[in-house]
């Protein structure tokens, strides 16, 4: 019996966790099975554990590699500029699969290089098994391209209930496997009372989005303060270098007693979230842990103005934040682009501070909302079915 490779494909810091948790179920499932391509340190730690129980090679002699530094990017501009990068970088992944002749290529999330790389896999190897995993928001912005993604991939493992039945009536496999932050956030739950006067801050994970999101934070956080000197905030940071990248901005503040009153937490997000009374929280999969974790919030979002304009050419869905689509209707208020001003913002978060019926009203939401993203378990799900789309190793 011969051993099963795989090649992963993931671009982005969130990619890397889901990517590392699928991983390891797949090891559960398979001990034998090789783990090439590219992600994050995760990934990259579990397939070195993959590596060294097979003398540390795969077939084709490649290697897993660590990219997401230089892959996870933000906004139009930042791809336009780092177009030779992607373009190389685009070369060497099917050069890389065309010598690893993996049994399947395994896309996770990372949409604008992904869709594009499994089209190029279909023409250079028509046989190559492709599977997606966390399927890209297509739905958002061109559904019409759905049929088209049915010509170049196997299997779409999706993490939203409603996208399987897009897929598969498209004609695209897809099984829906549930969303692999349940089970993560399973594990980070703690016994913490809440403190009426902590307002949690979470102005993104990416650089590029910090920079335009953490100055109306802070301009919101001094507001918030002149109507009640008590409360102060935390600001979740992703790394110790986004730390350092938020110190001077809160450095900068006018009033030494609002820098006094705000602190940078790193590796934080989910304390953060269970200890505050309210949140700020900046678009993305952070909206639906604080939902999880019935953190009353409202959203914000803000990007580079060629970014903002050209998505809203292509995005076709009635709000930004998951946790209204997932409701059909707006249970966080939303604040982007030109809306993101300190003065509308303090107006919605003031009855999540001071309302107890707005505070329960949306934490109802939130509790309606989290079971339709399944029950924890999701990754060993996206493993059998990994398993089942690859087949007998003969």
């Amino acid at each position: 019996m011969k051993s099963r490779t795989i090649y992963f494909v993931a671009g982005e810091v969130s990619a890397d966790n889901h990517g590392a948790a699928l991983m390891r179920s797949l090891r559960e499932l398979d001990g034998e099975l090789k783990f090439v391509g590219r992600g994050g340190p995760q990934m990259q730690e579990v397939a070195g554990r993959s590596a060294r129980r097979t003398a540390g090679r795969i077939r084709g002699g490649g290697q897993f590699k660590n990219w997401i530094s230089e892959a996870a990017v933000l906004g139009l501009w930042e791809v336009l500029r780092k177009y030779g990068y992607f373009q190389a970088q685009f070369q060497q992944t099917l050069k890389e699969i065309r010598e690893s002749k993996p049994d399947a290529v395994l896309l996770i999330d990372y949409p604008g290089f992904n869709l594009r790389l499994a089209r190029a896999l279909r023409r250079q190897t028509p046989r190559q098994k492709i599977i997606y995993y966390i399927s890209p928001q297509i739905w958002a912005w061109n559904r019409g391209r759905i049929r088209r993604m049915a010509h170049s991939i196997d299997l779409v493992l999706c993490i939203f209930p409603f996208e399987a039945d897009l897929y598969n009536q498209a004609g695209l496999r897809a099984s829906f496997v549930g969303h692999p932050m349940i089970e993560r956030l399973k594990g980070r739950k703690i016994d913490a009372e809440r403190d009426r006067n902590l307002i949690g801050l979470f102005p993104g994970s990416r650089s590029r989005e910090v920079r335009k999101i953490f100055p109306v934070l802070l301009e919101t956080a001094h507001e918030l303060r002149k109507q009640n000197r008590n409360l102060h905030f935390e600001v979740a940071a992703a790394s110790e270098q986004m730390a350092r990248e938020m110190k001077p901005f809160v450095s900068g503040q006018d009033q030494s007693q609002d820098r006094e009153a705000i602190q940078i937490k790193v590796d934080q997000t989910a304390a953060i979230m269970q200890r505050a009374w309210t949140g700020i929280v900046a678009s993305g999969s952070a909206t639906l842990e604080a939902a999880y974790f019935r953190l009353p919030f409202v959203l914000i979002y803000k990007v580079a103005w060629p970014t903002y304009l050209a998505a809203r050419l292509v995005v076709n869905v009635q709000y930004l934040g998951m946790p209204n689509l997932l409701a059909g209707k707006e249970v966080v208020p939303e604040f982007i682009q030109h809306r993101a001003k300190p003065s509308a913002i303090v107006k919605a978060v003031q009855p999540l501070i001071e309302n107890g019926s707005a505070r329960e009203q949306m934490i109802s939401e939130f509790d309606a909302i989290i079971p339709k993203l399944g029950d924890s378990g999701a990754s060993e799900r996206a493993a059998r079915a990994i398993i089942e789309a690859i087949g007998s190793a003969t």
